[in-house]
């Protein structure tokens, strides 16, 4: 079965694994359709996801589409899945209360109620560890969110410890799979 995938790519250092995450994906015959953040810009362009996917960058709100239904209230009446990879502290604290100011957080709270919300973290460890990361964490849970990772080794920012994005190979494993 083909599933129709949203994947919403954040600003971290992690942004150049989701460029694995779409290859992987739509090699597997899965129809992909990439969100940039303006964080994730930093770090990735939208090209290696347009020609990966072979689908349009969703990089903003107010992106044009043919036809009349803006583009994140179609990407959120199509998805199957709604793969975020990397969610950092921030993007997940927005969704865990409900913030909608950029394309990918309007397609999460837009998203159909049967599509899969899979997030895959990455951030520094304190981060991750925090009491307010973790409470956003058991919020999106309680309302079906999956995660995947995030694993331990050493971080971008020189630390070694949890933070890390999960492989690519994992993360497309727990999409295709639903295993959380």
């Amino acid at each position: 079965m083909s599933l129709r995938i949203v994947l919403g790519v954040t600003g971290s250092i992690a942004a150049h694994k989701a460029i694995d995450v779409a290859s992987l994906l739509t090699k597997a015959g899965h129809q992909v359709n990439v969100v940039l953040t303006a964080d994730a810009q930093r770090f990735v362009t939208p090209l290696p996801f347009k020609t990966l996917s072979r689908n349009p960058v969703i990089t903003d709100l107010y992106d044009e589409e043919e036809g009349w239904k803006p583009a994140h209230i179609r990407l959120a009446d199509e998805a199957d899945v709604l793969l975020v990879a990397p969610a950092t502290a921030h993007f997940l604290a927005r969704l865990a209360q409900g913030l909608a100011n950029d394309a990918l957080t309007c397609i999460a709270l837009a998203i159909r109620p049967e599509a899969r919300v899979i997030l895959a973290p990455a951030m520094n460890g304190r981060m991750w560890l925090h009491p307010a990361t973790r409470s956003n964490v058991e919020v999106l849970r309680s309302r079906g969110a999956a995660f995947v990772g995030p694993e331990e080794g050493l971080l971008s920012c020189g630390y070694e410890g949890i933070g890390r994005l999960e492989t690519p190979e994992r993360i497309v494993a727990a999409v295709l799979a639903g295993v959380t």
